[in-house]
C-alpha cells in the first residue's frame, strides 16, 4: 500500500503497477540521457548507438503505452463483467429470497392451521376432561351417598333387599316367588321361592354385617384385628341363628334357607378367613350366598321349576298326543278315500275319452257318407233294403 497525501494506492492494482513500471522506465531514460550527455564530450562515436538505443527505448515505451491501453480496456471489460455478474447474482438472490419467503409463508400458514387444529382438539379434550371431572364429582357424591346409606342399619337392610329383589326378578318367573312373604309364624321373609315338594318353598333373607367387616379392614394392630374378627363371627352367627329359627318351618318351607350377602367382598372374606362360619351355616341348614352365587342358585331353581311344571303338564301332554294321534288316523283315512275318488275319476275320464274318440270317428264317416265303412254295432239288428222299398 502506497500513501500519497489523502489517497492510498494498492500495489496489487494493475494500473498502479503499470504506472510504476512507466515511471521507472522514464527515470532510466533520464539517467541514460544524463549519462549520454556526460559521455558526449568523451566520445562522439557513442552518440549514434545511443540515439539508436533511445529510439528503441522510445518504441518500447510506446509498446508499453499500448499495452497499458489494452490492459485498461481489459480491466474495463472485467469491471463490466463483474458488474453484470453482481447484477445476475443480485437477481438470483432476489428470486431465491422470494422463493424462500413464499415457502416460509406457506409453512407459517400450514403451521398456523395445524396450531389452530391442535388448539381445537385441545379445547375438545379439555371439555371432555371437564365433563369427566363433573362425572367424577357426581360419582364422588354418589359414593358419599352410598356410604351414608350403608352407615345406617335400616337403609343398609333396604339396600340388600333391593339388590336381592333385582336378582330374583331377573332370574325367575314372576309367579314363582313372593317378595316380603309372611309365614304362619308371623315372620316376614325378604323372598320366598315356590319350589315344588321336595324340597318345598325356600326362604332367602338379606343380611349385611358391614360394620364388623369395616372394623376388620381398618384394624391396624393385632388386638384390633382380633376384636374385629370376634365381632364379625358374632354378627354372622346371630344372622345364621335368626334365619334358622324364623324361616325353616316343618311342613311349610324347605329344610333349609339362604342368607344373602349383598357384598362379594364380605362373602370372599368369610370363605377365605372364616371357614368355620360357613360350616356352621351348613350345620344350621343356612347357606350363605353372594350376588354372583345367588344368581347361579336361582338359575338352578329355575331349571327345577321348569322340570316340575313339565311333570305337571305330562297328563295334558299325553291327552293332547292321543287327540293328535286320532286326528292323524282320520286324516290318513280321508286321504285314502280321496285317493280312491281320484282313481275312479281318472278311470271315468279315460272312458269318456274313449267314447269321445269313437263319436268323433263316426261323425267323420257320416260327414263323408261312407256308410259302407261303418261297422255295425255288436247286437244291433241290420235291416236289409228290398226292391219294393
Amino acid at each position: 500500500m502506497i500513501q500519497i497525501g489523502d489517497t492510498s494506492f494498492a500495489l496489487t492494482d494493475p494500473i498502479i503497477l503499470i504506472g510504476c513500471v512507466t515511471v521507472t522506465i522514464v527515470l532510466i531514460i533520464l539517467a541514460l540521457l544524463v549519462a549520454a550527455v556526460r559521455r558526449a564530450g568523451r566520445s562522439a562515436d557513442l552518440i549514434a548507438p545511443l540515439a539508436q538505443d533511445i529510439g528503441a527505448l522510445g518504441q518500447r515505451v510506446q509498446g508499453l503505452s499500448d499495452g497499458q491501453h489494452q490492459l485498461s480496456g481489459g480491466l474495463e471489460h472485467v469491471s463490466k463483467a463483474q458488474a453484470a455478474s453482481q447484477q445476475n447474482m443480485l437477481k438470483l438472490m432476489e428470486e431465491r429470497l422470494a422463493e424462500v419467503s413464499l415457502k416460509m409463508h406457506d409453512n407459517l400458514a400450514s403451521s398456523a392451521t395445524k396450531t389452530a387444529r391442535s388448539l381445537g382438539e385441545l379445547q375438545t379434550r379439555l371439555e371432555t376432561i371437564d365433563k369427566a371431572q363433573e362425572n367424577i364429582e357426581k360419582l364422588s357424591g354418589d359414593v358419599l351417598s352410598l356410604q351414608d346409606i350403608l352407615s345406617n342399619k335400616q337403609t343398609r337392610g333396604a339396600f340388600g333387599e333391593i339388590q336381592l329383589n333385582d336378582i330374583v326378578t331377573k332370574a325367575l318367573p314372576s309367579d314363582s316367588y313372593t317378595l316380603q312373604a309372611t309365614l304362619t309364624n308371623g315372620k316376614r321373609a325378604d323372598c320366598l321361592i315356590h319350589l315344588p315338594n321336595p324340597p318345598g318353598p325356600i326362604v332367602i333373607d338379606s343380611k349385611f354385617p358391614l360394620e364388623a367387616y369395616e372394623m376388620l379392614r381398618k384394624a391396624e394392630t393385632q388386638n384390633e384385628l382380633n376384636d374385629a374378627a370376634r365381632a364379625l363371627r358374632t354378627s354372622v352367627k346371630t344372622h345364621i341363628k335368626a334365619i334358622s329359627e324364623r324361616y325353616i318351618l316343618d311342613g311349610e318351607t324347605a329344610d333349609g334357607a339362604l342368607m344373602f350377602l349383598p357384598s362379594e367382598a364380605v362373602y370372599a372374606e368369610l370363605h377365605a378367613n372364616f371357614p368355620e362360619l360357613v360350616r356352621e351355616g351348613f350345620a344350621a341348614r343356612v347357606w350363605i350366598v353372594s350376588p354372583t352365587t345367588c344368581m347361579a342358585t336361582l338359575n338352578t331353581m329355575r331349571a327345577i321349576l321348569k322340570d316340575a311344571r313339565m311333570r305337571e303338564q305330562a297328563g295334558a301332554i299325553r291327552k293332547e298326543l292321543g287327540l293328535l294321534h286320532g286326528d292323524v288316523d282320520r286324516l290318513t283315512t280321508r286321504v285314502e278315500n280321496l285317493d280312491r275318488h281320484f282313481g275312479q275319476a281318472a278311470k271315468d275320464i279315460q272312458d269318456i275319452k274313449i267314447s269321445a274318440d269313437k263319436a268323433g270317428r263316426r261323425a267323420k264317416r257320416l260327414d263323408s257318407f261312407d256308410f259302407e265303412e261303418l261297422a255295425p254295432d255288436e247286437g244291433a239288428e241290420v235291416v236289409k233294403l228290398t226292391a219294393n222299398d
